[in-house]
């Protein structure tokens, strides 16, 4: 039986409609507040207190899927999504905006972990890495679709935020034809900070940190890099194309491979990758494969990692695990590119990779150690 059923199907479209909506909002906002002349450090908070709403998402799905189940999880999702969005055209005060982006950050947060919790729950272990190399398919895809689309379409705010929130509602469609069925609503409900003290599943939680940090760092701060090399803001966008279709290209054999050869020796080469790109790149030749290895490698570490700790639980707790990797990837993704942008404007642009290769040999390490990779998963369909 096929892993994509009619539920994952739709899902994944809906998910594909959301991501372009998201990716164009991610890169307009910051460019429409500094047209309005508001500080950096301003337009800064604006774009952490997005980030900060995904943390409180995260710990808000869980119960949110226990009292209303996963269609109306992210019904309602959307629905917030939407009003936030909207609700940038009201004023551009700042205190407005980081409201609206705060909300607009739990919105995303919830349907990020509806939809990876409901992708969790649809497959079994044996398919998992394949419905989530399918979800960072879509997730990429739709990046990239909306990175084009603001190179093409007029950006004035108010010609954009109409379409983008027309699209987040148009992506509650496809939800509205099946149902996603919710096979643990009569089971306790289970917190997400147990999930950390989980010693079999630290590994994952560890590599999702450590995917946060190594995409936070290579999507915030790569731009610079090249751009510090000389190189036209043209050629950065053919670089980080090049990056991030590597990622995408990556997803399904890598998470075929973790599928049949366990999710442990696929880290262990895909850590090993990341640090050989990393070395490769500070000697600053042969920049096309070594990104594209970077890509390969470095893109498809959160659904590997994800599904190694997913399979240390039992199937009613996934959702609660779900947010604890979610959470792990986002303090990641905030911590990476803070910490590595002070010590790059400190001493070198080198340090970008310098930093990456670091955190991936620490992540490797513990790899390393781990002896016990033929434990039995006990999660089930």
């Amino acid at each position: 039986m096929s892993a994509y059923s009619r539920p994952v199907s739709l899902l994944l479209c809906g998910l594909l409609l959301l991501t372009i909506s998201i990716a164009v909002l991610n890169t307009l906002v910051p460019l429409w507040l500094s047209h309005e002349q508001l500080p950096t450090w301003q337009v800064g908070l604006v774009s952490s207190s997005y980030f900060t709403g995904n943390l409180l998402g995260t710990l808000l799905a869980g119960g949110l899927i226990k009292r209303i189940g996963f269609n109306r999880s992210y019904y309602l999702s959307c629905v917030i999504f939407a009003v936030a969005t909207a609700g940038l055209a009201l004023s551009m005060s700042f205190w407005t905006w980081v409201s609206a982006r705060f909300v607009a950050g739990i919105g995303c947060a919830l349907i990020w972990v509806v939809v990876e919790s409901a992708l969790l729950r649809s497959g079994t272990v044996k398919n998992r890495g394949q419905l989530l190399a399918a979800y960072m398919i879509m997730y990429y895809i739709g990046t990239v679709a909306g990175q084009l689309l603001v190179g093409t379409v007029p950006t004035a705010i108010f010609s954009v935020l109409p379409w983008v929130t027309a699209l987040i509602v148009i992506a509650m469609l496809p939800l509205l034809l099946t149902h996603i069925e919710d096979q643990d609503r009569e089971q306790p409900r289970h917190a997400v900070m147990p999930m950390f003290r989980r010693r079999n599943a630290r590994l994952g939680i560890n590599g999702c940190i450590i995917s946060g940090i190594v995409l936070g760092s290579l999507y915030g701060l790569m731009p610079l890099f090249l751009t510090h090399q000389g190189m036209s803001d043209a050629n950065v966008g053919y670089w980080m194309a090049l990056l991030v279709s590597a990622g995408i290209i990556g997803q399904w054999p890598v998470g075929r491979l973790a599928d049949r050869y366990g999710r442990l020796m696929v880290l262990r080469i895909q850590i090993f990758c990341v640090i050989l790109g990393s070395i490769a790149m500070l000697s600053g030749y042969a920049m096309a494969p070594t990104l594209f290895i970077l890509g390969c490698a470095g893109f498809t570490l959160y659904p590997v990692a994800m599904s190694w700790a997913c399979e240390k639980v039992s199937a009613d707790e996934l959702v609660a695990m779900n947010q604890a990797l979610l959470m792990s990837y986002t303090i990641g993704s905030l911590a990476g590119p803070t910490m590595t942008a002070m010590l790059m404007q400190s001493y070198s642009d080198r340090l970008l990779f310098v930093m990456i290769a670091v955190v991936s040999l620490v992540y490797l390490v513990m790899l390393m150690r781990k002896a016990d990779h033929t434990h039995n998963p006990v999660a089930t369909a």
